[in-house]
């Protein structure tokens, strides 16, 4: 069994030889901290990208989705506080030249210590960075570093430069003549597309206080020190919720939406107890409350979603640069005024990998006369790339035609894998290992009875079915 240190690595290997994720342009050596997803990772994401997207519009009468552009005017980033304020603050090692994330840098030292039996240190260590992070105090970090003597891992000196801020949007050149283009950026956070769109939606689909507006859409941020696979990237996807309120009453829709987003991950089949809320000690710009939902990965505890209560500071200032008023009139109270907002905003690549993470599993199924084992991705079946694997037993006898029917009448309302290569315990091994919940297999009892054998992927138990109830079975319990 792998162990929790080794658990992570044994994940992106899985991820690898089973088509979930690959390195982006591997033939090449790849690109650092972008990848590609595979058959079966594609169908993964588009599964919770679904199923997120369900819970927000479609079970919500007050809330619609858009889908805004990557590309925005300039000065939206000028309007955002993004060109002034976002930013890591970063150091670098005078001998390695290697730069390091202020925060990555004395996590990584925090967890040496705990693996030496020195966590409250650790703990304290990490306290105090909180502290000074807060209060933008660089030279503080700096010398907590050096008091600390907190090592460079590649040249193993202590010989570090000024902690300074690294803006992390990319910016690129929009116009075919370069000396005529303008420069723009690739947006950071898609929260922007829906703020701009604010009275568009509210207009055109005549919404009333409170209402949210909903987006799936790729993000850009230049991560200098990105790392820990698919959890940090420099190209990623965002599933946001921008939840427009009445000034005043933010406090009692935020504990609302913290309620409500922890019942949504509750519902992905993963435990409580793998997951907490942690509040900000540093709040960004433009909150005045926020806490993350944290996982707790093979690496740790890590964020996966943020909920925060905006204020009306981005309505405000995209009045402010463009001049065009972002108000609402409320005909409850007969006033105008700028709607404060809610945000939720969850990773999906670190869904992915939380969603991946709580399900891999390695099994002994040795027993005294045989050495036996497997790998097994336990999804919640609605998640599951696929929901049914159809494997006739053999390829003649007419079995693959019945397989064939039954792939007919399944696929039309979920996704089937048909294989009939290799004997029937590999096909049931190989499936464990991409998730698939349930097996069905042709055998010649079938041509007798039109029954089949289902075979349950977390159990492995066995049962006998009639063919024609195997679509209603499964669409049980993909709800």
């Amino acid at each position: 069994m792998a162990t929790d240190n080794n658990r992570f690595q044994a994940i992106i290997s899985h991820c690898k030889e089973y088509g979930f994720v690959f390195q982006s342009s591997e033939i090449y050596d790849g690109l650092s901290a972008v990848y590609d997803y595979g058959q079966w990772g594609s169908e993964l994401k588009k599964n919770i990208k679904d199923y997120w997207w369900k819970s927000m519009t479609q079970l919500h009468e007050n809330i619609v989705g858009i889908d805004a552009a990557i590309f925005m005017h300039p000065t939206t980033w000028k309007a955002s506080g993004h060109v002034d304020n976002f930013s890591d603050p970063m150091i670098d090692n005078k001998d390695s030249k290697k730069r390091y994330r202020v925060d990555h840098l004395l996590e990584a030292f925090a967890d040496e210590l705990e693996k030496a039996g020195k966590k409250e240190e650790g703990d304290a260590i990490l306290a105090t960075m909180e502290k000074l992070l807060a209060a933008n105090d660089f030279d503080g970090l700096k010398k907590l570093i050096e008091d600390n003597k907190v090592k460079c891992a590649v040249s193993g000196t202590v010989n570090w430069t000024d902690v300074r801020q690294f803006n992390l949007m990319f910016s690129t050149q929009l116009g075919s003549v370069t000396e005529e283009a303008s420069e723009i950026y690739l947006r950071p956070e898609t929260a922007q597309g829906i703020f701009v769109n604010f009275l568009n939606v509210q207009k055109t689909g005549r919404m009333k206080i409170p209402f949210g507006i909903a987006q799936i859409g790729k993000a850009f941020r230049n991560e200098i020190v990105a790392r820990q696979f698919i959890f940090r990237m420099r190209e990623f996807e965002q599933m946001e919720m921008q939840f427009f309120i009445r000034p005043g009453s933010q406090k009692e829709w935020y504990e609302y939406w913290k309620e409500a987003r922890m019942k949504w991950h509750l519902s992905l089949g993963i435990t409580e107890d793998k997951y907490r809320f942690h509040d900000h000690v540093k709040l960004a710009h433009y909150a005045d409350a926020a806490c993350d939902i944290e996982f707790e990965f093979p690496i740790g505890f890590k964020e996966v979603e943020g909920i925060h209560s905006r204020t009306d500071y981005d309505l405000s200032r995209h009045q402010e640069f463009s001049k065009k008023k972002m108000q609402y009139f409320d005909p409850e109270i007969n006033q105008n005024y700028i709607p404060y907002v809610i945000e939720t905003s969850i990773g999906l690549d670190r869904c992915f990998l939380m969603v991946i993470s709580n399900a891999y599993a390695e099994e002994d199924l040795s027993t005294p006369e045989k050495q036996d084992s497997r790998v097994v991705l336990r999804f919640a079946p609605k998640l599951a790339p696929i929901k049914l694997a159809v494997l006739p037993l053999t390829k003649k006898d007419g079995l693959p035609e019945i397989a064939r029917e039954i792939m007919d009448e399944c696929k039309t309302s979920f996704r089937c894998f048909y294989e009939e290569k290799d004997a029937i315990g590999k096909r049931y091994r190989r499936q464990d290992a991409i998730g698939t919940p349930f097996c069905v297999t042709v055998d010649h009892q079938t041509k007798e009875d039109q029954t089949v054998t289902i075979r349950y992927r977390d159990t492995m138990q066995q049962e006998r079915i009639p063919i024609n109830k195997i679509k209603e079975l499964i669409e049980k319990q993909i709800l």
